[in-house]
């Protein structure tokens, strides 16, 4: 490990609690500090932390900085800047593990511009080789993978959210935490969240979900994804989309899997209309299995299938969401 073996982890929260993406960058930097004999630092901003630090620990954090504070309620680059480029720069760590979500790629590229260094972006793999950090990350729309260092430290890089193994929490654990003083200016903040629309209307978070049902041109409109909806709530899973479906105005564009999308591994993932190209594989492609709806025989979707209906998935969806509510209907 370059200089000290020091990791440091920024934490990403959702109502006051880590998101799932934080316990598995905090896997993969006990892993990688532990055979230096490194440290590994958690950082949250945000505020309700209440029982964060603990949570942080537990999880595989030596130590956990905690900056609870309204103002860091929502990700904002300007408010979160200053502290968290104060905070690197004491910490002198070797690499900072940033989430590969919408507030990380924003951020990850911002702090290593203020620190001097550089920022590898949407990481499937760390490791290290001959003293260095190497980054592994998908190249060429997700047909091949490449890897990367750096000359400058800290190493900057966003972590996919599934790519890594989360350790299970220890509630003995032990490890410092440490509340941080801002040194924000209020006054200093340019942005403010002026209205906030809730555009996923189940609960079950895409990148946390057992099942996804994602669409593709194939579904042919907004009217399609109603159908996609329907079996999502079924099954108790949450709803995904390809780029085209997203750049069509057909669903949000939080829905979005694959290269420039989201990245999910559920036990099961059904491909509603969804052709197979590899920049929406490198986003599904860890799917415990893969069931694909297509009507042409030849997707490339099949070869990445478990199993594979070759149909109209307008057709096919509604038949399978009558299906399964007829058998569970009570007495049926």
């Amino acid at each position: 490990m370059p200089d000290n073996g020091h990791i440091l982890v920024i934490v990403e929260t959702a109502d006051g609690r880590p998101i799932d993406l934080t316990f598995e960058m905090l896997g993969l930097a006990r892993r990688l500090a532990d055979g230096p004999g490194g440290t590994v630092t958690a950082v949250a901003l945000g505020n309700g932390l209440d029982g964060t630090g603990e949570l942080l620990v537990a999880r595989g954090a030596d130590r956990a900085l905690i900056a609870d504070d309204p103002a860091f309620a929502d990700y904002r680059a300007d408010a979160w800047l200053p502290d968290l480029a104060r905070i690197a720069a004491e910490e002198a760590p070797a690499a900072v593990l940033v989430g590969h979500t919408v507030p990380g790629t924003d951020l990850a590229p911002r702090l290593a511009f203020r620190l001097d260094t550089a920022a590898a972006t949407g990481c499937e793999a760390v490791e290290i080789a001959d003293g260095r950090l190497h980054m592994t990350r998908v190249c060429f729309g997700g047909n091949a993978r490449e890897v990367v260092s750096f000359t400058t430290t800290p190493a900057v890089a966003t972590i996919r959210a599934k790519t890594q193994e989360a350790l299970e929490p220890d509630p003995v654990r032990t490890g410092a935490i440490e509340p941080v003083d801002s040194v924000l200016d209020p006054a200093c903040v340019r942005t403010r969240i002026a209205a906030r629309e809730r555009e996923r209307a189940s609960g079950v978070r895409l990148e946390n979900a057992d099942v996804v049902v994602a669409g593709g041109r194939g579904v042919g409109g907004p009217e399609g994804f109603k159908h996609l909806d329907d079996l999502a709530r079924l099954l108790g899973g949450a709803v995904g989309a390809s780029r085209v479906a997203c750049d069509l105005g057909w669903c949000p564009q939080s829905y979005q899997i694959g290269l420039t999308g989201r990245t999910v591994a559920p036990e099961l993932y059904i491909a509603a209309g969804i052709s197979g190209a590899g920049q929406h594989l490198a986003g599904c492609g860890a799917a415990k299995a893969i069931v694909a709806i297509n009507s042409d025989p030849d997707a490339a979707i099949f070869r990445s299938s478990r199993i594979g209906v070759v149909g109209d998935c307008l057709e096919v969806i509604p038949a399978l969401v009558e299906e399964i509510r007829r058998l569970k209907a009570p007495g049926e």
